[in-house]
């Protein structure tokens, strides 16, 4: 063991039940086309008709589920799902670092499509069984960016317990905020958003990626940009079309304060695990920073395979990029972004 926490390993999990677009175009327009403009229409079968999201994977038995859903329901449905996925993509994480359940002594589950009270860590203690002494914490309301407060979590954790192997768990059930009216942003959010969860196990010994540095940014004033906002008691996306100039200059900010930090450049970088937040923003964010259309295909190919899911996407990138030809002594910048508006980096090497 030394000083460093390591990255041991990555796992993801999705629902079964996977559309492709036509699918999910044909649904929308079967039942809201009378709650839509024609300018609206023209806009989501231009969406729709897009390549960069191809196929998403949905916590549902049928789409039809999602029509009229008592929030009751949905609540439940988020629930079950969420255990599921984040209990799935745990023993997946453990059994590739060569450990068992018994082997942990903290977890952190981060989410924002959906809230219960007491959070998913206490489902996730009871369904596998873990250690009532465990260290749990739920992290809600950082929405696509939670997965990189929640790593940072789990390093000061390690860092002031010494020896422990912390999980940290990204879940979210997107389809648990399906709204759909007259709204570009409901537009929008139906054509990319999606269900998964991620799960990491951290530790303190040699092996894995090293967490080198982390970094923070905010912009309270882009709040009304990207966010959650309540209507009649149920969650409404909302995006606004200023987002990729707003959102890229922001990733920007916060990958220069973390290249300071260890005196690198851009051109030191190797790999660029980058939160996919739709065609738009990726094109800008890859502008912005002076990226090579290379240096974002992980990010690009994960939007078309599985499309955004919110706050576990930037981890099925990094999972990817560790997939392929990764050698020691690599760089890899880790960023994620969303409500906040928030922007986060972690500076990793191999």
């Amino acid at each position: 063991m030394n000083g460093n926490v390591r990255i041991a390993s990555v796992a993801v999990a999705t629902p079964p039940y996977c559309i492709n677009q036509a699918r999910a175009e044909a649904f929308l327009t079967k039942h809201y086309t009378d709650r839509l403009s024609q300018k609206s229409l023209a806009s989501m079968r231009k969406i729709f008709a897009h390549p960069s999201v191809l196929r998403r994977h949905l916590a549902v038995d049928d789409l039809e589920s999602l029509v009229n859903e008592h929030p009751d329901s949905r609540i439940a449905r988020y629930t079950q799902w969420a255990v599921s996925l984040s209990s799935q993509a745990i023993v997946h994480a453990l059994a590739q670092a060569g450990l068992t359940i018994d082997a942990m002594s903290g977890l952190v589950v981060n989410t924002c499509t959906g809230y219960i009270c007491p959070g998913i860590s206490t489902y996730l203690i009871e369904k596998l069984g873990l250690s009532d002494r465990l260290r749990a914490h739920d992290l809600v309301g950082s929405g696509c960016g939670g997965a990189l407060p929640n790593l940072q979590i789990c390093e000061d954790m390690l860092k002031g317990t010494g020896e422990g192997v912390i999980v940290s768990v990204s879940v979210e059930i997107c389809s648990a905020t399906f709204q759909m009216a007259d709204d570009l942003s409901l537009v929008i959010s139906n054509a990319i958003f999606a269900d998964g969860a991620s799960a990491s196990v951290l530790w303190r010994r040699p092996e894995g990626l090293e967490l080198v540095a982390s970094a923070s940014r905010y912009d309270p004033k882009s709040r009304d940009d990207i966010r959650y906002i309540y209507r009649q008691g149920q969650l409404h996306n909302q995006i606004s079309v200023l987002l990729p100039g707003i959102a890229s200059k922001l990733v920007a900010k916060v990958v220069m304060d973390l290249l300071k930090l260890k005196g690198l450049r851009i051109d030191d970088i190797q790999h660029w695990a980058i939160h996919p937040g739709g065609e738009k923003v990726i094109n800008a964010v890859r502008d912005e920073i002076g990226l090579s259309e290379e240096q974002v295909r992980s990010t690009r190919d994960i939007l078309a395979g599985y499309g955004n899911m919110s706050s576990p996407t930037v981890w099925f990138v990094l999972r990817e990029i560790l997939e392929k030809d990764i050698a020691p002594g690599d760089w890899c910048i880790m960023v994620a972004f969303g409500a906040g508006l928030c922007a986060h980096a972690f500076l990793l090497r191999v």
